[in-house]
């Protein structure tokens, strides 16, 4: 089977190349965080940042992600520091079952790292194709208000 470079959380790993993004992240990697859902790209679980846009790794073949920056939800938080997105998670109770927050938080970041004060109604628009089984669908939109809020009130 061919083999591929990637770049994951900054580091560069060789890898199977004949694989969805998500199989190799989960099963080579043993990167557990992206999750499995629906495998047709549209519950989010399996979100992860290329090139700091949100993607649905489940649709993505590992060898599309050649050359270009992957960040999961295990590449966020800098060491022991959290990323004020995953503080605000937790801060806000923006999860019940989990299962979607690695996928929610990632698509957030996304968001944030183009629209650094989004209105209610611009989160509510780009998180639209993420879906929370649990209903914290306004847990969710507070913490990226917090994340956000937190980004300007420390300059970042």
């Amino acid at each position: 089977m061919a083999k591929i470079q990637l770049q994951v959380n900054g580091s560069s790993i060789t890898v199977e190349a004949e694989a969805t993004l998500l199989s190799v992240l989960r099963e080579q990697l043993e990167l557990t965080g992206t999750k499995y859902g629906c495998g047709e790209g549209q519950c989010g679980a399996c979100t992860v940042l290329i090139d700091g846009r949100a993607r649905r790794s489940c649709q993505t073949p590992a060898s599309a992600a050649v050359n270009k920056k992957i960040t999961t939800i295990e590449g966020l938080a800098q060491g022991e520091h959290l990323h004020p997105l995953q503080e605000a998670f937790l801060a806000e109770g923006a999860m019940q079952c989990a299962y979607c927050t690695s996928g929610m938080i990632m698509s957030a970041a996304s968001l944030l790292s183009s629209n650094a004060n989004p209105s209610e109604a611009e989160i509510v628009r780009h998180m639209d194709g993420n879906i929370c089984r649990c209903g914290t669908h306004p847990r969710i939109v507070a913490a990226i208000r917090r994340a956000a809020n937190a980004a300007k009130e420390s300059g970042r």
